[in-house]
């Protein structure tokens, strides 16, 4: 059975990568950790086209610009206890866990994802849910990390058994790569554990069109008829969907999948990832240039972190 990658050499071997560039991505590597799923890698053409450039690393990520920072969204400043991020009144970030099945070259925790995971320890995790539980302000808890659903179902349900138990919480969202980079985990069993007495969200970070292949597309299936409202987020990327064509393949083949178009990123100043920035002027553009030929459901709001850890906010045109 094909297994993930996560070295130089597995992506040379599996014809992802020239061998001439070998040594320096083990260089990367280093560093930034690798994961490339079966699932990802069959939708790769070419280490430059618009999914290999997502997760096939290139010697650049170890050029850092002089604006780009280790924590571009102040996830450290705003930790109350650990695995709990609060950069709003009403709501705070769970990570329980920095593991994905894949790692995105351009992700703004590049510098703390990686396969050793980052798990919580059951005091931990019992820490951050009793922070959670002692702050009636938090209405919404979000599940990020690292990914999610790369919980086991068993773990996942505990949490969401966990979240019921709060009464002034009102919505859990999760925010994961799974169903589209790894569709095979959507399980029946996950899709159960993901049950709650809450209103609950799932958000997909998905980039391009071709993300949306037949496996995710049934996975994503799987859980919209379980009852699981889907959101879709993206990153504007250089070479990946800077142009009004391939924004607009994205947001229609997320409506296809019933998944509601509702962030479009601005990228994060992460050390190493200049070469996907599209400038924000660039950005509203391509945005407004989608206005009247797409139906208004696949329009996400386009937006940016404030510096400092102050949150999103829209873009808008400067002056």
């Amino acid at each position: 059975m094909p297994r993930t990658m996560r070295s130089a050499q597995a992506l040379v071997a599996a014809g992802l990568l020239d061998p001439a560039a070998e040594a320096a991505v083990a260089r990367v590597a280093e560093r930034y950790a690798i994961a490339v799923t079966p699932a990802v890698a069959g939708l790769i053409g070419a280490p430059d086209d618009p999914i290999g450039r997502q997760y096939i690393p290139d010697a650049a990520e170890l050029i850092t610009a002089p604006d780009e920072i280790e924590d571009p969204t102040a996830d450290a400043p705003f930790t109350p206890v650990k695995g709990v991020v609060r950069r709003y009144p009403d709501r705070a970030l769970l990570k329980p866990l920095l593991a994905c099945p894949v790692y995105c070259r351009f992700c703004f925790r590049r510098e703390v994802v990686g396969p050793d995971g980052g798990l919580l320890t059951e005091a931990e995790l019992a820490a951050a849910l009793d922070w959670l539980a002692a702050t009636p302000a938090i209405r919404e808890v979000i599940l990020t990390g690292g990914d999610p659903l790369m919980l086991s179902p068993r773990r996942l349900s505990a949490l969401m058994r966990a979240f019921g138990q709060i009464p002034h919480l009102e919505i859990v969202r999760v925010h994961s790569r799974v169903p589209v980079a790894d569709p095979a985990r959507v399980t029946p069993e996950l899709v159960a554990a993901l049950d709650s007495d809450k209103a609950f969200f799932l958000c997909v970070h998905a980039n391009h069109a071709r993300e949306f292949s037949a496996e995710a597309a049934a996975a994503l299936r799987r859980l919209s008829r379980a009852g699981v409202p889907l959101l879709g987020q993206s990153v504007l990327l250089r070479g990946v969907n800077d142009s009004p064509e391939t924004l607009e393949d994205l947001f229609r083949a997320m409506l296809r999948c019933r998944v509601k178009p509702y962030y479009l990123h601005q990228l994060d100043k992460a050390p190493g990832t200049a070469r996907f920035r599209v400038p924000a002027e660039e950005g509203l553009a391509l945005v407004e240039g989608l206005r009247g030929r797409i139906s208004g459901l696949a329009q996400p709001t386009y937006v940016t972190e404030t510096p400092g850890g102050g949150g999103k906010v829209p873009v808008r045109r400067a002056g």
